[in-house]
């Protein structure tokens, strides 16, 4: 596992908030795919985010955030599918099917699936440790489908065996244990479904849960898809409460594309359906006892398969709502960052920003705004310029680097509040008494009072803050020790990026 914020802040290692858009300034439609490898037409909705300009000439949005061109016989469809709300349309003729098609793989549009029964072969995965209460409640949720578990050398292997056993479950044991990612890679041995669903033992998920999932991978570009995990817990204690609103497994309410830099950069192991296809290059990574879904995630992306979050299906997980425990996870959660930045160097960078954007805020907190407004008319003309190419007007350039600014701001609070997290707190301490202290204090708090705003948690306003920054710098701690131990900065190093420079998206 590993420690995850919703899209509503991309506060999570794999999602850092965007700032800089990718430039896909002249995106003409794709050519039709072959009749044998395209998917099934499917209906598709708008992207909450999205916004149409100029008509429908642009798109802004998509994962990661960029602009997108659409040639004239696009920008009906576009504008269609804006308009249709959360239900969706099914395209109607090639060109809105080549249009969707390419929607759908700049996550500005998202499918929207029928449940059915059985739409693909799929076998369970279940990693067991122990806790056989949670196991058996796990279990008895699967009947009916084809289950493997995997006993990674719990102290009463009887008791899983009988727990096994007594719902039909298929059981393999590890004589030692070697950790959830290896557990699951030993299920997949053991079977030879083409899709597998990895569901640890501590989840319960509702009859149906797969009829309503499977049929993403009709699109045989779709490598991976998740539900939305929820915590469910008894009694309502503060902690309870506060997991209830921001659970770490928890993705939100919204469905997302999944890849580095969007909204939503990974999806958690506790509940992850894959093509195994799509494992051709190996699973999870058995030396990772944290963060193995974060490198799963990245790999599968890399290799060029969409993987999907659908929050329409719901699983239940069991939440950790003792103080310690609690706090422990967090910390545990952050110790993956410096495996992780070994593995993929450079992308547990706590904040990406432009360069233009630092010299702006840089000089308005020298006290001297009219440099920072003239470094930001450059940076604005610099864009309009990049862009009047395409035929895009001025104030699309104003747009963007407006939104760029803002995302900066969030990410650089993202990072006081947690791989920075001594920076930041020292930051609030002192804002009574200077101004650039007070300045990263708000940068810092004002995603909290937004999330105290949409979510209204069943949380006191103080507290909730407070829980969130226990939390934040607890996660922060985990990296700061896993980096020091290491000797690796990058996941404490920040990205300054110059302007307009293409951030990995596809064109």
């Amino acid at each position: 596992m590993h420690l995850a914020e919703k899209p509503r802040t991309a506060a999570q290692p794999a999602a850092r908030p965007t700032t800089q858009p990718v430039m896909r300034p002249t995106t003409p439609l794709p050519a039709a795919r072959p009749a044998a490898s395209r998917a099934p037409d499917p209906r598709v909705a708008w992207d909450r985010r999205a916004r149409l300009r100029q008509g429908g000439a642009f798109v802004l949005g998509g994962a990661p955030w960029g602009v997108v061109r659409l040639s004239a016989p696009a920008q009906q469809f576009a504008r269609r599918a804006r308009d249709a709300g959360p239900t969706g349309l099914v395209p109607n003729g090639p060109v809105e099917r080549r249009t969707a098609d390419l929607l759908l793989e700049r996550g500005i549009v998202h499918p929207v699936v029928a449940a059915r029964p059985r739409a693909h072969r799929v076998t369970v995965i279940v990693p067991a440790h122990d806790r056989l209460d949670l196991l058996d409640a796990c279990l008895s949720r699967l009947r009916g489908l084809d289950v493997v578990v995997v006993d990674d050398a719990s102290r009463d292997a009887d008791g899983v065996r009988r727990i096994a056993d007594s719902h039909g479950a298929r059981l393999v044991r590890h004589a030692a244990n070697r950790g959830p990612g290896a557990a699951r890679n030993t299920g997949l041995e053991h079977t030879e479904a083409p899709v597998v669903a990895f569901l640890d033992s501590d989840c319960t998920a509702e009859p149906g849960w797969l009829d309503a999932l499977l049929p993403h991978f009709d699109d045989p570009r779709v490598g991976a898809v998740a539900p939305r995990v929820r915590p469910h817990h008894d009694g309502g204690s503060l902690l309870a409460r506060h997991e209830e609103a921001r659970s770490a497994l928890d993705m939100g309410r919204h469905p997302e594309l999944v890849r580095h830099g969007a909204a939503l950069g990974f999806l958690p192991s506790a509940a992850l359906v894959v093509r195994r296809e799509a494992l051709a290059g190996g699973a999870f990574e058995p030396s990772l006892r944290v963060g193995e879904d974060v490198d799963l995630v990245w790999r599968l992306v890399d290799a060029g398969w969409l993987v999907r979050y659908d929050p329409a299906v719901d699983v239940g997980h069991e939440a950790r709502v003792r103080p310690v425990e609690w706090a422990r996870r967090r910390y545990e959660y952050g110790t993956s960052a410096a495996a992780l930045d070994r593995r993929h160097p450079g992308r547990l960078a706590p904040a990406r920003v432009s360069a233009w954007n630092v010299a702006a805020v840089a000089l308005l907190l020298a006290h001297r705004p009219g440099a920072a407004t003239a470094v930001a008319a450059a940076a604005t003309g610099l864009l309009a310029n990049r862009l009047r190419r395409t035929g895009a007007r001025p104030d699309l350039a104003a747009r963007i680097i407006a939104k760029g600014l803002a995302a900066d701001t969030l990410a650089v609070g993202h990072a006081l509040r947690r791989e920075w997290w001594p920076a930041g707190w020292a930051a609030l301490a002192l804002a009574p008494r200077s101004r650039v202290a007070a300045a990263a204090s708000v940068s810092m708090l004002a995603p909290i009072i937004l999330e105290l705003i949409t979510t209204r948690p069943g949380v006191d306003p103080l507290r909730y803050t407070l829980l969130r920054l226990v939390e934040d710098a607890a996660y922060g701690s985990g990296v700061l020790v896993s980096a020091a131990r290491a000797g690796r900065a990058g996941p404490l190093r920040p990205d300054i990026r110059l302007p307009f420079r293409n951030t990995g998206g596809r064109r």
